[in-house]
Order: C-alpha cells, then sequence, then structure tokens
C-alpha cells in the first residue's frame, strides 16, 4: 500500500497540470496586434503562397488580432455561445487582416474569448483598428532597411497622442520588425501592458520591408 500511494503520489507531482476552460468574457484588457505585413510575407506567407503577398495587396500594418487579455496571460478558444463567422463576414475583414483564413482563425482563437458576437467582434476590432495612427513614414519605404526597433516605437507615439511607452511593445522575429502590440481597455482607450506583454524588442538592425 505504501508503494502504491508512492507511485499515486509521483504521478500527481510530474503530471502537467490540467486548464481550466476559459470563460468567454472574462478577461481583463485587449492587445491590438498589428504585423507589418512585408515582413511577414518575407519569413512565411510567401513560402504559404498567401494571397496577403501579392504585389497588388499593398499591405502595410495588417490586423493581426485583438486579443482578450488576463492581468497576466491570456484566454483562447473559449466555448462561445455564438456561431462561427460566416464565409461573408471573415472575407469582409480581408481588407485589413490580409485574409479571410486569419479572420476565421483568430475568432475561433481569441474572438471567441470576448464574448461577442462575430460581427460585434469584428466590428469592435475593425474600431480599435481604425483609431489607431498607423505611421505614414513606413509605407514610404523605397528599398528594405535596418532600424532600432525602438524607432518604430517612437514612430507610433509621435503619431498617436496619449499613447504612453508602457502601452506599446515591438516585437522582432528572425531579426525582422514583427508587431507593434497596443494595450486597449475595453473601451478601447490606451492602457498600460501587463508585464508578460511588455517585451520589446532590443535589435538595433532589424529589418524592415518595403511595400510591394
Amino acid at each position: 500500500m505504501p508503494r502504491l500511494l508512492l507511485a499515486l503520489l509521483a504521478a500527481l507531482l510530474i503530471a502537467p497540470a490540467l486548464r481550466a476552460q476559459d470563460v468567454a468574457g472574462e478577461f481583463d484588457y485587449y492587445v491590438l496586434s498589428l504585423s507589418w505585413s512585408p515582413n511577414w510575407c518575407a519569413l512565411e506567407g510567401d513560402a504559404r503562397g498567401s494571397p496577403q503577398c501579392d504585389e497588388s495587396g499593398d499591405f502595410g500594418w495588417v490586423l493581426h488580432g485583438l486579443w482578450p487579455q488576463y492581468a497576466r496571460g491570456w484566454p483562447e478558444h473559449c466555448r462561445s455561445r455564438y456561431s462561427e463567422p460566416t464565409r461573408g463576414q471573415t472575407a469582409q475583414m480581408a481588407d485589413i487582416m490580409g485574409t479571410s483564413g486569419l479572420a476565421w482563425y483568430q475568432w475561433n482563437k481569441h474572438g471567441s474569448c470576448s464574448g461577442l458576437s462575430p460581427a460585434d467582434f469584428y466590428a469592435l476590432a475593425r474600431e480599435a483598428y481604425g483609431r489607431v495612427t498607423r505611421p505614414a513614414v513606413f509605407t514610404q519605404l523605397s528599398r528594405p532597411v535596418t532600424l532600432p526597433a525602438a524607432v518604430v516605437e517612437q514612430a507610433f507615439l509621435r503619431d498617436n497622442p496619449g499613447l504612453a511607452r508602457d502601452q506599446i511593445t515591438v516585437t522582432c522575429r528572425s531579426g525582422y520588425i514583427q508587431e507593434v502590440r497596443l494595450c486597449l481597455t475595453r473601451d478601447l482607450a490606451f492602457r498600460r501592458c501587463g508585464d508578460d506583454v511588455i517585451r520589446d524588442c532590443t535589435l538595433e538592425d532589424a529589418r524592415l520591408d518595403p511595400l510591394r
């Protein structure tokens, strides 16, 4: 019997903790994630043959997602009382998200945790995207450049009065500028990011590709 108890105890100690089901609508704030499309295409979109990367698209900062966040961590794949978005609803988001496929994926992983219907979530995401001024200077590049990631953050701070340094973070991937993430209240006002979100890229020579 003691050996059995020890074995059970050992199994409990080494077993991964089971995550409770995240509840739709229960979160603290949003992260608005903007991806620089030319860099995403260089890193993976071209290899996928994504329509976002067609030369006719001319995408710059696209909406990667509007993510419900906890003070630390985030919910995902919540059980929603709403049906999944229709093809028409996801297609209508492609103009700011690059593809309807991304819109569908973002709803299922993140939007389902907002407590909103797909239509209301997409409308809120579009409003949040529209409230942020995306610096025009980056769309004027004629060739790839390398620059400190902090320059990207400074450009957003300059063009968005009321935005503070602890409310925005810039991420990098494989030497490229990847995303700009801004933290918002449920009412879409700027707010401080959680400690787990503030992870600024410190590269001094991050690459930024021009529009195609």
